[in-house]
């Protein structure tokens, strides 16, 4: 089933144009309407698959976040970085977060980067509703996970909360944002990384960016919409880390669904290209990190 937004997720304002059309290029091949908010400018995949129906456009060999597989060249290179930026990932957190005790990762995946910060001797919980991921996660890493967000109600507080290329995929926004941020110590830090769709691969490529990833990306952020949706939830953004992994491995993606090949060479100029001008540019990288503390 599909359900049609009546306001916009951020502002609530209600009304928005068509900003694009883009085709789910990794399951469906059906197309989704991307549409812009006429008064805080949030893009968001509107209509969309509702809760109920969602996880059947992630049932693909490919979607690697939750099958571990590596089934082509673009899967086995993303693991290979995947190994690099876990202790990327666990300075950030370390330098922010006052108070390296609890951590809760929203949306962990197969639990790599979890079990990475608990070997570093945080005291690690997941969060993650795919029941394959999660089984993989367990099985490898025996961590603690939970499949459902009300299970979380009788953990305490947490230090740092992370989500890496998690927040585009959640339904109730308003919501999850809230609940997180009750379980969130008053010093605590939330890490939150996202696409950027004002980087210049996303200008490049267009429809064609795979950082669009529709219908499983539901909101397509900018710097600005994130500053909008931190104002909206009583948070100050502290920090903003760039992800420059990204620009390349999403390059790789788009040029295979613009040329239908990956043309290898070509999508590592584009990347370095892409970097090169975010650093010249308010480092506006093809993803960024978030950190963001309450007021």
């Amino acid at each position: 089933m599909y359900e049609r937004l009546t306001k916009c997720p951020l502002c609530k304002g209600g009304l928005f144009i068509n900003h694009m059309v883009v085709k789910d290029h990794s399951v469906s091949d059906e197309s989704f309407s991307i549409c812009k908010c006429s008064n805080c400018h949030f893009l968001f995949t509107n209509p969309r698959p509702d809760e109920s129906s969602i996880s059947q456009y992630y049932e693909s060999k490919d979607y690697i976040s939750h099958t571990d597989k590596s089934t082509n060249l673009v899967n086995f290179i993303y693991k290979q970085v995947r190994k690099i930026t876990l202790q990327q990932k666990i300075n950030w957190i370390n330098k922010y977060t006052a108070n390296q005790n609890r951590l809760l990762d929203y949306g962990c995946g197969t639990g790599h980067f979890l079990h990475f910060a608990q070997t570093r001797g945080w005291e690690c919980i997941g969060y993650e509703p795919s029941e394959e991921a999660a089984a993989l996660a367990k099985s490898k890493f025996n961590l603690t996970l939970y499949p459902k967000l009300q299970a979380l109600n009788n953990e305490k507080k947490f230090d740092a909360i992370t989500l890496f290329h998690v927040l585009e995929h959640i339904h109730d926004l308003e919501g999850t944002m809230r609940f997180l941020l009750n379980k969130l110590k008053k010093r605590g830090t939330l890490f939150l990384a996202v696409p950027n769709n004002s980087s210049f691969d996303a200008a490049l490529y267009k429809e064609d960016w795979a950082a669009l990833d529709v219908p499983r990306h539901l909101y397509h952020f900018t710097k600005e919409t994130m500053q909008r949706l931190a104002t909206e939830f009583g948070l100050k953004i502290v920090a903003q880390e760039p992800m420059p992994f990204d620009s390349y491995y999403v390059s790789i993606l788009s040029n295979s669904i613009k040329y239908n090949k990956k043309k290898l060479i070509n999508s590592l100029f584009t990347g370095y290209k892409s970097n090169r001008l975010a650093k010249k540019n308010n480092n506006n990288y093809s993803s960024i990190l978030f950190i963001l503390k309450k007021k």
